[in-house]
């Protein structure tokens, strides 16, 4: 061991002990009792034996102690390896995964993680394992999500113009409306929910292949759902069909739903039964159309994912009544945890309006 090391002159003994009372880190005020103990007179052997060390190691103490001060007393983080990625090349990283790959040119339809690192390699080479990638992705803000089908004749534009309007559209159905109206936005759709079920991930251990019941029978029933995200509200029913008649049932329910005074915007997509002048709309509700082929803009779809992934898919039903009564108690279960919808249901650029 070296020569020793004297302490700061800007602490004393009594005040390292007032300081370990209050830390909550065990291991700094185990620490500052053994340095206390120096600032009183006492050996550096003594220290060793107040903080159970070697001489050594309260010498290092003492080191850090007086270049850092107190934070010098608390463990820090190993930094590891220096990263094999620079700036530069996670930025290209990150611009390629969200970009998606070019069959003809990568190969695949989709990026894995043994693809990313040959395109890595390829590029800068710099050769990483899966792992390593995966933790690359993870840091940049990329999770291994569920895609949506989007329809190839989708005009996204018109999506991003939708939403940039709304505000205005919603300010003029409120212009027409008595003055003090509270106005609740609404999102409805339809799901089909029928023997031939889905089948869900699950956990398993790995190198297992789980299996779940699959039906291939083909009765079947929908769920007209609607929901307020701002006030955790649903409106729902079980038919079987998906008609006009249906929609004007379910237009009633959703007026039933809407606070006594208020007026309710159903945003809705482009469907027959939707735009069909033969709905008689209730007085207290306003129908605003999305545009064609965005479901992606109607959180209600993600509704449906959810009480598929939980509530609905891996299991057999046996008759259409069965059905009926999996959606109902499935539908009933959300409208009763209204923080459920409004989480779910949350749009920002719909919020703000």
């Amino acid at each position: 061991m070296g020569s020793a090391v004297s302490l700061r002159d800007d602490f004393d003994g009594n005040r390292l002990r007032h300081l370990a009372r209050q830390t909550k880190n065990a291991n700094q005020a185990r620490r500052l009792l053994a340095l206390a103990a120096i600032y009183d007179g006492g050996s550096r052997s003594d220290a060793a034996r107040i903080g159970a060390v070697t001489l050594q190691i309260v010498r290092d103490w003492v080191v850090r102690f007086n270049t850092r001060g107190l934070e010098g007393l608390i463990n820090g983080k190993a930094p590891g390896g220096k990263a094999k990625l620079n700036a530069a090349q996670r930025k290209a990283l990150a611009q390629m995964v969200e970009s998606g790959p070019i069959p003809a040119i990568h190969g695949v339809v989709r990026w894995r993680r043994k693809d990313l690192a040959q395109w890595i390699f390829q590029e800068f080479r710099i050769s990483l394992d899966e792992t390593t990638v995966g933790r690359e992705l993870k840091a940049l803000g990329f999770a291994k999500l569920s895609a949506r089908p989007r329809h190839y004749g989708q005009n996204e534009l018109e999506g991003e113009v939708f939403k940039k309007n709304f505000p205005a559209a919603l300010a003029t159905i409120k212009a027409k409306l008595p003055q003090g109206t509270d106005i609740e936005v609404w999102w409805a759709d339809e799901a089909r929910i029928g023997q031939k079920n889905k089948i869900t991930r699950r956990w398993a251990k790995r190198g297992t292949r789980p299996s779940a019941p699959l039906d291939q029978r083909t009765m079947w029933a929908y769920i007209f759902g609607a929901i307020c995200p701002k006030k955790g509200k649903g409106a729902g029913l079980v038919l079987p069909y998906c008609d006009t008649e249906a929609m004007q049932d379910h237009l009633i329910e959703i007026s039933q739903a809407v606070d006594p005074g208020a007026h309710a915007v159903l945003i809705l997509d482009q469907a027959g039964w939707h735009v069909t002048p033969k709905l008689k709309v209730p007085d207290n509700i306003t129908l605003m159309f999305l545009p064609p082929r965005s479901p992606e803009l109607n959180p209600v779809e993600n509704v449906w994912q959810f009480m598929r992934d939980n509530w609905l898919s891996n299991r057999i039903f046996k008759d259409y009544d069965d059905i009926v009564e999996h959606c109902c108690a499935a539908w009933n279960k959300l409208v009763d945890q209204p923080w459920k919808i409004m989480s779910i249901g949350h749009r920002e650029w719909a919020r703000r309006s």
